[in-house]
């Protein structure tokens, strides 16, 4: 199996420091915020590696090259300053990520979810798999619920989590839709509606590295762990 990394954000509530660094690179625990993410990978066994990139991505290139020092093999699909959004930037690398169904993960959030428990042998017609979390303060409303019987992914419901930015994807999925900027948002909720998506919920570490607050917060819980440690 391969995973996307999605590395292209311009990162503009992380201002100033996504001026001269992506998000991707921010440290947290003395490591790159991406590098958390090609280790996990690489202890869950998958090594193929594509990584989107846009503002500053030269940089990431720089830093972790072909992947090597992670363990992983990694192809890049640049794709200009301004970016294509996500569904735009998976579309444009589905060349490099083949014909089977694929990982995605956010560049920007942390976690230890376990990539290895991600069951893709699910039925055809299940076009996606989302991994969701409960609701941060930042984001209370959630994003997407869960049919209880089903474990179908609603667009809707009375109890809404939080899309971690996690999941697999065929590449079936994204067969019908414009190539160039696209937001993947509205077409998770077709998909749901023609019960295609199918999600769970994970109740591990996560957090959205979305502002200097939030990365210091995480940098300052990792320090407390490892002094507890």
């Amino acid at each position: 199996m391969k995973a996307m990394i999605l590395a292209a954000g311009r990162g503009e509530r992380m201002r100033p420091l996504t001026d001269h660094l992506p998000k991707p690179l921010l440290p947290v625990a003395g490591t790159p915020l991406i590098g958390h993410h090609l280790q996990s990978l690489a202890q869950s066994g998958i090594r193929h590696i594509i990584i989107n990139h846009a503002w500053l991505g030269h940089l990431i290139e720089q830093q972790l090259a072909n992947g090597a020092e992670y363990g992983v093999e990694i192809q890049y699909s640049a794709e200009g300053e301004k970016g294509l959004e996500t569904a735009g930037g998976i579309i444009k690398a589905l060349p490099l990520l083949g014909d089977s169904p694929f990982v995605v993960v956010n560049g920007d959030v942390f976690t230890d979810f376990p990539f290895l428990t991600l069951n893709t042998e699910r039925a055809d017609d299940i076009l996606a798999h989302l991994v969701l979390v409960p609701n941060p303060p930042q984001h209370p409303l959630g994003d997407f619920g869960i049919e209880s019987e089903t474990g179908l992914a609603l667009a809707a419901a009375d109890t809404q989590f939080t899309y971690s930015g996690i999941g697999w994807f065929r590449p079936e999925f994204f067969a019908d839709i414009a190539s160039g900027p696209q937001k993947l948002a509205p077409y998770l909720r077709q998909a749901m509606a023609c019960k295609q998506i199918s999600a769970e919920v994970y109740y591990g570490e996560w957090a959205d590295i979305g502002t200097p607050e939030r990365l210091a917060q995480i940098n300052e819980q990792q320090r407390d762990r490892d002094h507890v440690g």
